[in-house]
């Protein structure tokens, strides 16, 4: 396991922070003024045990309904595996796990998480649903996911659906939902990232407290 040390720069005037791997000479000089650096403490190791909590929904599978960037699938997928999902689904023009971009962003996650791929997601969530699927989706015009109250049962298996960057989920995947969420907005922009967006949405569905009892 990579281990890192904190450094600052040693002269008064400048005393730049920063984290550098144990053992990478670059870190022996200031990379913003280059003067020599002094080490300052060592980071707890990144591979502290976490705290874990059992997962929600046991049944809850992801599908990535072309999203373009590989930075936010990377992301997505990390976020996924952290909160339970048991299979993923990349949809369109989503780049697939096996894609080596990826690994820079998901961190693991991409060969720890179960997937299939689908040129068509409309085909992909028909299928689903015919075997006994709840489709969610995350998309504009949806109920207050922090508001609406999720079912039971805990082991209901759950396609949930993010859609595309910029067009958002397909409309016909939109009308074979049955529930559709929203994220509330406060600020003046009404829409997140969809990374960020799903990393909200799936810890809510996954360890929030609007449980339909």
């Amino acid at each position: 396991m990579q281990r890192y040390e904190i450094r600052q720069c040693a002269a008064a005037e400048c005393q730049f922070r920063f984290p550098v791997a144990v053992g990478d000479k670059a870190g022996a000089r200031c990379p913003h003024c280059g003067e020599p650096t002094a080490l300052i403490t060592t980071p707890h190791a990144s591979g502290t045990p976490q705290l874990t909590t059992p997962a929600r929904y046991t049944q809850l599978s992801l599908l990535l309904d072309n999203i373009r960037s590989l930075y936010n699938v990377g992301a997505i997928m990390r976020t996924a595996d952290g909160a339970g999902v048991v299979h993923l689904h990349v949809g369109g023009i989503t780049a697939p796990p096996t894609h080596p971009k990826l690994a820079k962003t998901a961190l693991g996650a991409e060969s720890a998480l179960p997937w299939t791929q689908h040129r068509n997601s409309v085909h992909a969530v028909q299928q689903l649903k015919s075997e006994g699927y709840k489709i969610w989706v995350l998309e504009e015009g949806g109920t207050n996911l922090f508001t609406t109250p999720l079912p039971q049962p805990a082991n209901q298996p759950i396609l949930l659906v993010i859609g595309n960057e910029k067009v958002g989920v397909d409309p016909e995947i939109v009308a074979l939902a049955d529930q559709i969420f929203v994220l509330p907005m406060s600020g003046v922009k009404n829409s997140l990232n969809v990374a960020v967006a799903f990393g909200i949405a799936i810890y809510q569905i996954q360890f929030g407290t609007n449980f339909q009892a």
